[in-house]
């Protein structure tokens, strides 16, 4: 800064000889009085801030629409308990059906058949879809006795399928301690000739 400073006064005679170009102090005169008339601007957060509250008032509440609406489990599903006690305790009949049976598969399931219990669950997984499918459509016409029935229906069908399973694996379980007692027979007899 000292550098520039002792330029100008080394060269103040070349500096003060020039005169600036024509018109120039008119120019000047006319911004200056064009800069006074000018006011400056006030700028104002209020309308920002006022929008922003608006845009987050909506999403908020478009938000919670969606949920209520789209997302919530107990806004797309109706039991049948809550179209009246006789329902009510029907459905609650099947649900305990349906629940000791599971367990009661699960503790009887064999090991040694992981693929087979797998496709079981899927298709206990498929039937519980379907049931949910019926649960929205209530939600839509809760006084539909066809979508009643047709729950209804879907428990028996359930059970039914279920006790079947639990038949078969019963069978199975027979068939596997009496083969093992068999064998364990065989030996003995075996070892007893020996």
């Amino acid at each position: 800064m000292k550098d520039i400073e002792k330029i100008i006064r080394d060269n103040t005679g070349f500096f003060n000889n020039e005169e600036p170009f024509e018109g120039h102090f008119e120019r000047f005169h006319a911004k200056m009085e064009a800069k006074q008339f000018v006011t400056p601007k006030r700028v104002s957060i209020v309308p920002h801030l006022l929008k922003a509250a608006v845009v987050a008032l909506l999403v908020s509440l478009s938000s919670l629409w969606t949920w209520e609406h789209v997302l919530s489990p107990d806004a797309r599903m109706m039991s049948l308990s809550e179209v009246s006690p006789e329902y009510k305790e029907v459905e609650k009949y099947y649900v305990q059906q349906v629940n000791l049976m599971e367990n009661e598969i699960q503790d009887m399931w064999i090991s040694g058949h992981p693929e087979e219990k797998e496709m079981l669950l899927d298709e206990i997984d498929q039937m519980d879809a379907k049931y949910e499918e019926l649960q929205k459509d209530l939600k839509a016409n809760p006084n539909d006795e066809r979508v009643i029935n047709a729950m209804i229906e879907h428990y028996e069908k359930k059970v039914e399928i279920m006790n079947y399973i639990l038949t078969q694996l019963r069978s199975v379980k027979s068939d596997n301690e009496n083969e093992s007692e068999n064998q364990i027979n065989n030996e003995n007899y075996e070892t007893v000739r020996l």
